[in-house]
């Protein structure tokens, strides 16, 4: 469940608390728990609050909206094909390898490391070239250059200088490669039961700790 999704989920418990408490109690705006009475709006806040400060993944990616997928990345980064190789650059006016990477996902949502040495490290590791989806990230070099797979063996970068962003043959094999990194997961949003049982108990923990002061 991606963080929009939960906040989603926030309101739809906010407001079925709500009708709750109208029907159990006319003149309260509260919900009675074992632990004493506890409004809708500060349980939903408190969930809010739990999903937000809950462990950041490792490689710090962030905001991904949940409407990502590996074609809407190849889709966003064949936009910028024909743009000039720039050192540092990361924008239509020019752009490098990884400012080409940052941008493309900054353009879905997703923010990511600005260098290839942070970029290397996010997402999930894809075991081989064959097993590489539309979206993911081919470093080679050791971290020296960063692609984005397009699919059908294809992959599209910022070579260097004198080159634009193009979109080619994938030249390289596996013995090439550094790592392939997927950012968007095989099932975006997927998030497990005991996950959202967690932040609900995190939010419970927030309210008794709260109320025992």
């Amino acid at each position: 469940m991606t963080m929009v999704a939960m906040l989603s989920r926030v309101s739809d418990i906010r407001a079925t608390l709500d009708q709750l408490s109208s029907v159990v109690a006319p003149t309260k705006s509260t919900a009675t728990t074992a632990a004493g009475s506890v409004s809708s709006s500060t349980f939903a806040d408190a969930l809010a609050s739990a999903s937000a400060s809950g462990p950041a993944q490792a490689g710090t990616v962030t905001a991904n909206p949940g409407s990502a997928t590996g074609a809407g990345v190849v889709k966003a980064a064949e936009k910028y094909l024909g743009v000039p190789y720039v050192f540092g650059g990361e924008d239509r006016s020019g752009m490098d390898c990884s400012g080409l990477v940052q941008k493309v996902y900054a353009d879905m949502g997703i923010a990511v490391p600005r260098l290839v040495s942070g970029q290397m490290k996010i997402g999930t590791e894809v075991a081989s070239l064959a097993e590489a989806k539309p979206g993911d990230l081919i470093v080679t070099g050791g971290g020296d250059h960063i692609l984005i797979y397009a699919g059908d063996h294809k992959v599209i970068h910022a070579p260097y200088e004198g080159r634009t962003v193009s979109k080619v043959e994938a030249y390289m094999d596996d013995s090439e490669i550094t790592t392939i990194r997927r950012v968007i997961p095989d099932v975006p949003a997927a998030t497990s039961t005991a996950g959202t049982t967690d932040l609900v108990t995190a939010a419970f923990a927030k309210l008794m700790k709260g109320g025992s002061r």
